[in-house]
């Protein structure tokens, strides 16, 4: 549904017209303004027509409101797969330098972009401690700093990215011909 957005488009302009039709109608009515020489049955068509559009684009309105609640809970499930695939790689990143739970405690508040003295309070320990254990942990993964640490996982999931099957979408169908 989501993949015609013309369809949409029409729609609305379908509704836009009954909306004006019964609108128009009921002013045309209050005002005492005659429609002219419009036969009843004409008329009742006519509104028949127009509620028809109204239940359409209720109903179409409907699937697409569907269709949305169904692409943001993929989109969340895919967000929850590439935290979870993070904080995989974090772990065994931190397995592979063979931190200390200390210094895995400090390490992943220092992903999180926290200060020395925000880690330091959250720990309870001193800044001096804190800056000791962020100095062995580059020192661990061969780094110069938190910017170059954060870059480590950064650019292994992105490599995980890149060589991941791409998954072909079949071709755009001709819809010219009819």
């Amino acid at each position: 549904m989501l993949r015609h957005p013309w369809l949409f488009g029409a729609i609305l302009a379908v509704q836009s017209l009954c909306g004006f039709f019964f609108v128009s109608d009921i002013l045309l009515t209050v005002l005492g303004v005659p429609w002219g020489p419009i036969p009843w049955a004409y008329r009742e068509i006519m509104e028949i027509g127009a509620a028809f559009g109204l239940i359409i684009g209720v109903v179409l309105g409907g699937l697409l409101l569907r269709a949305s609640i169904q692409r943001t809970r993929q989109v969340e499930r895919s967000l929850r797969a590439a935290s979870g695939a993070f904080m995989d790689l974090v772990e065994e990143r931190f397995a592979d330098w063979g931190l200390t739970p200390a210094e895995r405690d400090v390490a992943l508040f220092a992903l999180k972009g926290m200060s020395i003295a925000e880690i330091a309070d959250l720990r309870s320990t001193s800044q001096g401690t804190v800056k000791a254990q962020t100095n062995a942990i580059y020192r661990k993964a061969g780094v110069s700093g938190r910017p170059q640490l954060l870059s480590l996982f950064v650019d292994e999931l992105m490599a995980d990215a890149v060589s991941a099957p791409v998954v072909a979408l079949p071709p755009p169908q001709d819809t010219s011909r009819a």
